[in-house]
């Protein structure tokens, strides 16, 4: 029987998981089953999410923690976390324990200004460009209107429209290069639909445009997150040599996009696990992140170290452009939990708090790496898992989990450990 099917998103969602267990899988009873026992108990709920995009047939559960005791700009906050990987949440509340003694985090948000462009193809006089676009400018703005006036009533809106000329790169290409304030919404729909509507009242019989979409590029949507503090006051036995380390460390993540890519995975850890939990979108930041990461024309570490006159100081500037009204913030009830337990945030606050997650997972990655390893901690946190796999019943997960803790946890190791229970019972 054929694989391709024909009007497959009109069919129920009952419909849609016997066709799928069909053709793709051998037992299809036991398939089914653990595709509907995802699916949520309360029916209300369930077609809330079954709503959210097409073609669902269950949920895909990803575990929703919390890291205590950050305090940043001297405001205790607990921070929702989403995310599979097991040491990530343990290694945030660490670290925000560390530095809620130590003055805590300090943030500020540089700017917010978001982009977006209308990309065009013009073959004439460049001159008669210009004109026609100054000719054209207000017009512009007031094509906008009905869609602008209730963001302008929040304090934001269109900030300018500037005329590109990008045809050194690309023959005949120009663009339409405007930037916003979208307050505490992260705005794509609002300024996809700008965009629409200017590359309607822009074009003539000699432009022709070929789309109107924002970018996910934020360079002047940036926020900046610091820890500070005697180099005394770092834990260890040996202070100075810690924070020499450490600032190697970051030196080389610097200079060196093999160590710099995995540098700043460890700090997307922290970020994309409270945007997720927040209903933002992760991907629109990944990307935006590392571009700028890659500004200079080198990918290199977003995170930056001083150790000069007894001071240890430690810092990331990033893009993020978040919301916190708006889309799966206000449908979610998980991200309109998160936000509450963040005290209702605005935007610019959730930037300041995303960062520091960011920046606080980097500083618990790093101080790892320079001085027990980074397999110590989380191979601890993986050992359930690995016990999980090989399914250990819980007197054999205690036992494995008190032998591990004067011990190295390696796959091969707990492995061994757990035939060696079986096979003495």
């Amino acid at each position: 029987m054929s694989k391709i099917i024909s009007g497959f998103s009109k069919r129920t969602k009952e419909e849609k998981i016997n066709w799928l267990a069909t053709h793709y899988f051998a037992n299809q009873p036991e398939i089914i089953a653990i595709i509907k026992q995802y699916w949520n108990s309360d029916d209300a709920l369930q077609q809330l999410h079954d709503d959210f995009i097409e073609n669902t047939i269950s949920n895909f559960y990803l575990p929703y923690g919390v890291a205590p005791n950050f305090i940043i700009n001297n405001k205790a906050y607990v921070i929702p976390m989403v995310i599979e990987e097991s040491s990530v949440v343990a290694a945030a509340s660490l670290v925000a324990k560390f530095w809620s003694t130590r003055g805590g985090f300090k943030a500020e948000v540089i700017s917010t200004t978001k982009i977006g462009q209308v990309h065009f193809i013009y073959k004439g006089d460049e001159n008669e460009l210009t004109q026609y676009f100054n000719s054209k400018k207000e017009l512009l703005k007031l094509a906008t209107a009905s869609i602008t006036k209730n963001m302008e009533k929040r304090g934001g809106g269109i900030l300018d429209i500037e005329l590109i000329d990008k045809t050194e790169k690309l023959a005949h290409y120009y663009q339409l290069h405007i930037t916003f304030e979208t307050v505490d919404s992260m705005g794509a729909n609002f300024i996809n639909s700008c965009l629409e509507a200017i590359a309607k009242e822009f074009r003539n019989n000699e432009i022709e445009i070929v789309m109107s979409i924002l970018s996910n590029y934020v360079p002047e949507c940036l926020v900046r997150a610091e820890v500070s503090c005697t180099i005394e006051e770092l834990d260890g036995d040996a202070p100075q040599k810690f924070a020499e380390k450490f600032y190697q460390a970051v030196q080389i993540a610097s200079i060196e996009p093999y160590r710099a890519v995995t540098h700043n995975k460890g700090i997307m850890n922290g970020i994309d696990a409270v945007v997720l939990a927040t209903g933002n979108d992760f991907r629109a930041v990944e990307a935006g992140v590392h571009a700028y990461a890659s500004r200079s024309g080198h990918y290199t570490s977003l995170t930056h170290c001083d150790i000069s006159n007894g001071v240890f100081r430690f810092w990331i500037e990033v893009p993020l452009a978040l919301g916190t009204v708006g889309g799966l913030t206000s449908l979610h009830p998980l991200a309109k939990l998160s936000l509450e337990m963040l005290q209702q945030p605005s935007a610019r606050e959730l930037m300041m708090i995303v960062a520091t997650a960011g920046l606080a997972q980097n500083f618990g990655a790093l101080r790892a790496l320079t001085t027990l390893g980074i397999q110590h901690g989380h191979m601890k946190m993986h050992l359930m898992n690995i016990l999980h796999q090989l399914g250990a019943n819980d007197a054999e997960k205690k036992e494995i989990a008190r032998y591990f803790e004067q011990q190295t946890v390696t796959h091969s190791a707990v492995v061994a450990k757990f035939n060696e229970l079986r096979n003495n019972n």
